[in-house]
């Protein structure tokens, strides 16, 4: 079934107003993070208007789709001390950047700025980290063009989204940084974790071990 079938006109417009990549961020920066353990799928976010990383990859990666963009996500692989993060990457004028949904204040929008994908995920490497202050990014892997799961009508039905999500493990990880790197990383200061962590839902936070 056509995505817009679903729709309602009100539902129709604030879509049709959503005509650039950085009015998609806008839209996700005005939805809270959910902590809910279940993903939503781009509809059921516009209606709920809540979601976490993965759901707001998935409604950014339908609306980029919507104004002539493929529709990829892509994941950002930390060590086992936190949660990975959905982005959905877009190349303008020979630049990458991305959308994103967190609970994080520096994991969001990055403009079409990097010249490379890999360009692109460093730029979220400072960011990147949990609530104990530990740089954790590691990885990546993907992009996924979305259209390949259009079989799972993945932008109107949450039914799908599990076996999405598992189904990505099969694609190749890519390194980021060494075991050397890694182990000589230093932490986040005080005013960095402060401001990353500002207006997060701390239900939504990754459960480090004792904590």
């Amino acid at each position: 079934m056509d995505f817009d079938s679903h729709l309602t006109a009100h539902e129709r417009d604030l879509l049709a107003a959503l005509d650039a990549p950085a009015h998609i961020q806008a839209f996700l920066n005005t939805i809270p993070y959910s902590d809910d353990h279940f993903y939503r799928c781009p509809l059921r976010v516009l209606r709920d208007r809540k979601g976490h990383c993965f759901d707001g990859a998935l409604f950014a990666a339908m609306a980029l789709r919507r104004i002539g963009f493929p529709p990829l996500i892509l994941e950002l692989v930390p060590n086992e001390r936190d949660d990975d993060h959905i982005l959905a990457p877009f190349k303008q004028r020979a630049g990458w950047g991305a959308l994103a949904q967190s609970n994080f204040t520096g994991l969001r929008y990055r403009e079409p700025v990097y010249r490379s994908l890999r360009e692109l995920v460093m730029s979220y490497f400072e960011d990147f980290f949990n609530a104990a202050g530990e740089k954790t990014l590691r990885a990546y892997r993907g992009p996924v063009n979305l259209r390949i799961y259009d079989r799972l009508d993945w932008m109107a039905s949450d039914s799908g989204l599990d076996w999405l999500a598992e189904d990505m493990d099969r694609y190749r990880v890519r390194p980021l940084i060494t075991d050397e790197m890694a182990a000589s990383l230093a932490p986040v200061d005080e005013r960095s974790l402060k401001a990353g962590l500002m207006g997060a839902n701390q239900a939504g936070l990754f459960k480090l071990p004792g904590a």
